[in-house]
């Protein structure tokens, strides 16, 4: 049964008002909007679902062994509910199930109190798909999401760890007071509200963003890091800033801050592990599985029947050369003596060359793992990769516990930097280690600061340390800072050449004067480019090079090692991770070396050091859901056949190439166009089964052939020019679109002919010399030397889909188009269709340029129902102008619906408000977010223009201010603000204070005030800088500014503000902390957030 049909079965199921199989016998009505929303998708369907629910279990107790031990548990124990709620439980009721004696037990039977999150498990028509809806939930908090089969059916659990168990005693002797049950009760009530929040949030997100099903991220990459990307659902939007700035100033840019609230790739985890749920890893590991790698080696995931061409003369030739595939490096598992080889198991750890003596070793410091609870380390480990020999250095005083920091050696020094010590604790230090002292000390640097971070790069040329990029919880470096190990002064490299995109866990390396760099992320997607750097000159340069270039990856090692660049590892895992790719910086040519060593590897986040011909790879692994945690055993790789490789893998070449360089373009005579046009309309009539049947098809090649079988394709007119050439899933094909005519010629009749006449590799290059030098190509050797190269035909899933879809424009279009041909109203109303639309909560907000011609309302009843439905909306209104008042009353116009009232969840955050009365502008969510990310435990702020809480809200409840006095008078506004506040639970750490504030707002007070009134909130300065404390504070003021006269304005309000301090006697320094550029507001026109910092002279 196929995917379609097997959803169609699940539905016709879910919508029966037959009982089904679970022991409640229907769906949640908590989860039911969900499941809507995720069934309404045409490539997802749910299979089973709980929406969240408190529990009491009596269940047998474990089995004993001979010795009164319990027996290993095996499977399920039974048992029953003794009480269930899939709603907030009402304490007194769970008290008189168990104290109340009303329900028969099984004595001796075990009670556990338990609350269970809601679960989602679904079906997904492919791994892209599956891919897209596990980064979506990853992003709406449902951390423990992930794949969990693409074996037979691609299978996604939806699900997160705010779960409870606590044990109650035994049916007949319980060891808790009511007392106790009650304070359970209140907390499992406190989680399945977080529970309800986070699921109404994941709804929020389905049907405002809906999924990316593109698999386009796994290892799509143009080499400039800038690039369209399908993964928003689970990274959320990035601001890029200008990277000139670098050359501007001396202080760091961050290229991409954090604007939406996705995921940080490592911050806000709740363990230790980096490449554990919450990592940017493991939304990757989430989405491997062997059987989808083997779909994606030919660029589809389920495209596996082959229509073969005949395979012969170039195989047939290649064959007799010795395959490169059929050499590997050969490897050996390190056995570990001195220290226990627990203390090897890590990630994120770093290594390099450390000289012991005349001996050399490797030296590793810090990572996360080792014996024991997992945690991160700050081990100073040598290891002799001779004998195994494992020995802790230890020293008075070391660097702190870290992970993603670089450690680099410099002479006979060994410098660490940065990386990461917790969650929000990133670090700067730099710590040096004297190989000759046999000491850590850290060191005290001067020139330009070094913002911290983790996970950057680092390599040393002479004396210099170059960092380049990294990851801190404000967003990705790019600029390249240089630590000089004579002066230990930082520098900050100005921007010069092809400067490369922010980035991290990328890798560096340096060969002579030149760093060489690859890969790493963007915050989107991770990269495939490479970079030099040239440090006489400073200037980057983007590197081309011969061959197959290694695919997009992050979190891998890179080496040097003779004249050769290498890489192996890496994220996301795919079959090129059992290889080696290695570049010969001589001819700027990479090929690839098998390790079958590394398929039973996780080398991501290893580190790698080259030790004369060997590599040795120490730690990396990975821990997520449906993957487990693993860890790396130390290996060391030989290296000493590397060049006799590359001169194998460069003869091959150079005799294909050879062969098809000597193939020229020609054109074809009008005679036998004539002939294929006859042959084609023969074969048409002939063959009724052909390319209607099958869909849209696509010509996989190899890339080395690409360049022969385009020109073949496109002269004789076998290229389907509606559709785009590009390159497969695995980075190694191109696929071409294909017309029905050229489909027609390969169908078995001209195959066998093909077939038959029989041809070597040696008699095509007699071909290729000497019938394609003219332009007497016949169509016979045409097929020919298509069929030599190794080809086969797909179907184009990529078109079929897109040909399936149809946008919701679309829909809209074709269903008001059938209203007005019915009721005879002109077509030419169709221009007034929406384009673009906001959704708010489940109102789907039109713009107020639509549907404005008096002709619609002659349809109005048929018609709103019909625009709801092709936007897959409850509600819809129409928006309408702010009104200039002083109260910005909202005049929405609701078009479908009963009432204005609507919830919003926005950076986890519930808003309410009538939107027919007030105003919510989903264009301030980045200035939330940011307010939201301040800390301000222990401070007042002063919202002078509360409205609904817009921004009261995120200082209470993400920036944890001790207390918020909001200011506001429109009646609407208040009533909503009541509620929010209570529905946050922050009512205790909020004064609402009616009125204008120019009268109400507290004085002397504040240690922030904030001004969020548009177009300008200058009306207010004076209250503001009255509300502040004697000492000074922050006054976050906004307003509309023409691009134009930014440096004006900023100007005028330090000006003002410093005026208004000196009337009211106060001595204030007043300076501009910070200008955010929040939104483009009209033409020219932007909204401006300026913070003001005043603080006593």
């Amino acid at each position: 049964m196929d995917f379609a049909r097997r959803k169609a079965a699940a539905l016709a199921a879910l919508s029966s008002p037959a009982p089904d199989k679970s022991p409640k016998g229907g769906v949640d009505a908590p989860i039911a909007p969900l499941l809507d929303a995720i069934n309404s998708h045409p490539d997802l369907f749910t299979t089973s679902s709980c929406s969240g629910r408190v529990s009491v279990l009596a269940q047998p107790p474990l089995p004993q062994d001979g010795k009164g031990s319990p027996m290993p548990k095996k499977k399920a124990r039974g048992g029953g509910w003794v009480y269930v709620s899939h709603d907030p439980a009402d304490p007194d009721a769970v008290v008189e199930q168990l104290f109340g004696g009303s329900v028969p037990r099984e004595a001796g039977n075990e009670l556990v109190f338990r609350f269970e999150p809601m679960i989602v498990a679904v079906e997904c028509r492919d791994a892209a798909s599956a891919a897209a809806l596990v980064a979506a939930a990853i992003s709406a908090g449902f951390r423990e999401s992930g794949i969990t089969s693409l074996q037979k059916r691609a299978m996604v659990a939806i699900r997160c760890s705010i779960r409870m168990e606590v044990p109650l005693g035994k049916t007949d002797e319980l060891v808790v007071s009511p007392e106790y049950v009650h304070y359970l009760v209140r907390i499992a009530n406190s989680k399945m509200e977080a529970n309800k929040k986070r699921m109404d949030g994941f709804l929020d997100l389905l049907q405002t963003k809906g999924l990316s099903c593109s698999s386009g991220w796994l290892n799509n990459c143009n080499g400039s890091g800038i690039q369209s990307f399908a993964y928003e659902a689970s990274l959320g939007p990035e601001v890029k800033i200008s990277l000139d700035k670098c050359g501007k100033t001396n202080d760091e840019i961050l290229a991409v801050k954090r604007r939406n609230g996705g995921p940080n790739c490592d911050a806000n985890d709740t363990g230790d592990s980096e490449i554990g749920e919450g990592s940017i890893e493991a939304q990757y590991f989430g989405n491997q599985d062997s059987a989808w790698s083997k779909g994606a080696e030919h660029g589809f995931g389920n495209a596996k029947r082959h229509v073969l061409l005949s395979l012969f003369s170039i195989l047939f030739m290649l064959e007799q050369l010795p395959e490169n595939k059929n050499y590997h490096l050969s490897t050996v598992a390190l056995n570990i003596s001195g220290e226990p080889i627990e203390k090897m198991f890590l990630w994120g750890q770093s290594s390099c060359v450390f000289t012991v003596g005349e001996e050399q070793q490797v030296l590793t410091f810090g990572g996360f793992g080792g014996p024991g609870r997992h945690a991160r380390r700050n081990y100073s480990l040598l290891l002799d990769h001779k004998s195994g020999l494992l020995t802790e250095m230890i020293f008075k005083e070391s660097p702190s516990p870290r992970m993603g920091h670089t450690v680099t050696a410099v002479g006979n020094s060994t410098y660490v930097i940065g990386g990461r010590g917790g969650p929000s604790e990133i670090l700067d230090d730099v710590w040096v280690l004297q190989n000759t002292e046999n000491s850590w000390s850290r060191l005290e640097c001067s020139g330009n600061l070094f913002q911290p971070r983790h996970r950057h790069a680092a390599a040393a040329a002479a004396s210099k340390i170059y960092v380049f990029g990294g990851l801190s919880n404000e967003g990705i470096f790019s600029c390249m800072n240089a630590l000089d190990t004579n002066s230990m002064q930082w520098s900050v490299i100005a921007t010069s050449g092809e400067w490369p995109c922010a980035r991290h866990s990328h890798s560096m390396v340096s060969y002579g004067t030149k760093l060489f760099m690859f890969g790493g992320h963007d915050g989107q997607r991770a990269l495939k480019d490479f970079y030099s750097f040239d440090t006489t000159t400073l200037r980057w340069n983007k590197e081309s090079t011969n061959g197959g270039s290694p695919s997009p990856r992050f979190s891998h090692c890179m080496f040097i090692y003779k004249n050769y660049l290498g890489i192996l590892g890496g994220c996301p895992i795919t079959e090129n991770n059992q290889e080696v790719t290695l570049l010969n910086l001589e001819h700027r040519v990479w090929f690839c070396v098998s390790v079958p060593w590394l398929s039973q590897c996780l080398c991501v986040r290893s580190s790698s050091v080259v030790i004369k011909d060997d590599l040795v790879v120490l730690g990396g692994g990975a821990a997520c859901y449906a993957f487990g945690t693993k860890f790396n055993q130390p290996i060391i790789i030989d290296l000493h056949s590397v060049e006799s490789m590359f001169k194998h893998d460069v003869n091959k070449d150079i005799m294909v190439v050879q062969s098809l360089n000597a193939i020229s373009a020609v054109d074809l005579p009008r005679e036998e166009q004539n002939d294929i046009i006859d042959r084609d309309t023969k074969s048409q009539d002939a063959h009724s089964g052909g390319l209607t049947d099958s869909g849209p098809m696509v010509l996989q090649l190899e890339k080395k052939y690409a360049k022969l079988a385009k020109d073949i394709l496109k002269k004789f007119g076998w290229l389907d020019l509606a559709r785009k050439v590009r390159v497969s899933h695995d980075n190694n094909h191109v696929l071409f679109p294909i017309n029905e005519a050229f489909h027609v010629l390969t169908t078995d009749e001209h195959i066998k002919m093909v077939h038959n006449d029989s041809c070597t590799f040696g008699e095509s290059l007699a071909f290729t010399e000497n019938k394609l030098v003219g332009d007497n190509l016949s169509l016979q050797d045409a097929l020919k030397i298509l069929s030599s190269c190794n080809c086969s035909f797909l179907k184009d899933e990529l078109a079929i889909s897109r040909k399936l879809y149809k946008s919701p424009q679309t829909i809209m279009k074709e269903l008001v188009s059938s209203l007005l041909e019915t009721r005879g109203i002109p077509p030419r109303l169709l221009d007034q269709l929406p384009a673009r639309w906001e959704t708010l909560g489940d109102i789907v907000i039109l713009p107020k340029t639509c549907f404005k011609d008096p002709l619609w309302e002659s349809v109005s009843e048929e018609l709103w129902p019909i625009v709801a439905k092709s936007l897959g909306a409850q509600r819809l209104a129409r928006q309408g102008k702010i009104m200039p008042n002083g109260t910005r009353d909202s005049t929405l116009e609701l078009l479908l619906g009963n009432n204005g009232w609507v919830t919003h969840y926005e950076n986890g955050i519930c808003y309410s408000l009538d939107a027919t009365k007030c105003m919510f502008s989903s264009g301030n969510r980045s200035e939330k977010l940011r307010m939201g990310q301040l800390n301000c435990r222990d401070e007042i702020v002063v919202d002078l223009f509360a409205g609904i809480g817009y921004f009261v809200l995120p200082f209470l409840v993400k920036a944890n201010a001790k207390l918020v006095y909001a200011c506001e008078w429109n009646p609407h506004a208040l009533e909503a603000l009541r509620r929010n506040v209570s529905d946050n639970n922050v009512e205790d750490r909020c004064i609402i204070i009616e009125g204008d504030n120019r009268a109400t707002a507290p004085k002397g007070v504040a240690d922030r005030v904030c001004l969020g009134l548009l177009p300008s909130s200058e009306c207010s300065w004076a209250t503001a800088v009255t509300a502040l404390r004697v000492g000074g504070g922050v006054l976050h003021i906004h307003g509309n500014v023409i691009d134009s006269d930014e440096t004006h304005w900023l100007d005028n309000v330090v000006k003002s503000i410093s005026n208004i301090a000196k009337t009211q006697g106060l001595s204030w320094n007043v300076s501009v902390e910070h200008v955010e550029r929040v939104k483009w507001y009209g033409p020219h026109i932007r909204h401006l957030v300026v913070d003001v910092r005043c603080w006593r002279i």
